[in-house]
């Protein structure tokens, strides 16, 4: 599995022959240039995952004609997409890598800001046969209340208008990855993420690696 952080909570993955982005949103630059795309997966419908100009997504889905477009089901039915409904619950393959969506809502931000749906998605694990296969990426969008078993990377929202730093590190201890890939890092100064990232570090699963994906290119993520 090869993992590239392009921006905030903008991924990059390629495995079981399959090139998957992750959340285009408008604080990520350069996505619309990629090609060779053989899906896109949106976890909720804000801004910073999925850009609203719609310029922006129509050149990535001209220049990946053949690419599916998969998104939580209230961004799904906004037809401007293209998307095709992702549910939690819902498994499917894109080429030979597996698909799974969890959770369904987005964190609580306040209560007087309405609840949006929100699916976390785990990409890789056994093949058909049930052996080998790739390591499981999960990428929770906006929420930390999905809490799947067997996850090898865990790409954990540094920090948001919705969460803590001791909500962060629970959720990151709960699920118990070995690699820890910070996401959702647009909103915070330079040396701010560098104070969370060490926290992180102290604070996080026992054994695990906080592995800083920011501006490293594509990564090779190994085999547990």
């Amino acid at each position: 599995m090869r993992i590239t952080h392009l921006g905030h909570s903008t991924l990059l993955v390629e495995a079981g022959g399959a090139r998957v982005l992750l959340d285009p949103g408008v604080l990520t630059p350069g996505w619309e240039d990629l090609r060779d795309l053989d899906a896109v997966v949106v976890t909720h419908a804000h801004p910073d995952h999925l850009d609203p100009a719609q310029g922006r997504f129509e050149a990535l889905r001209d220049a990946n004609p053949g690419a599916r477009v998969l998104a939580e089901p209230q961004t799904a039915a906004d037809g401007r997409w293209g998307a095709e409904a992702l549910a939690a619950g819902a498994t499917t393959r894109v080429v030979d890598l597996p698909l799974r969506a969890v959770g369904g809502e987005h964190a609580v931000i306040h209560d007087d800001i309405p609840v949006i749906g929100n699916v976390g998605v785990l990409l890789g694990g056994p093949g058909d046969g049930g052996g080998g296969g790739e390591p499981v990426l999960f990428h929770p969008g906006d929420a930390y209340t999905a809490v799947p078993e067997g996850v090898d990377v865990l790409a954990a929202p540094l920090t948001a208008p919705w969460t803590s730093l001791k909500e962060t590190v629970a959720f990151t201890r709960a699920v118990g990855p070995r690699l820890v890939v910070p996401i959702h890092d647009a909103i915070v100064s330079g040396p701010g993420r560098g104070i969370y990232l060490s926290q992180l570090g102290a604070l996080g699963p026992e054994g695990a690696r906080v592995l800083d994906l920011a501006g490293a290119g594509a990564t090779e993520v190994p085999d547990a």
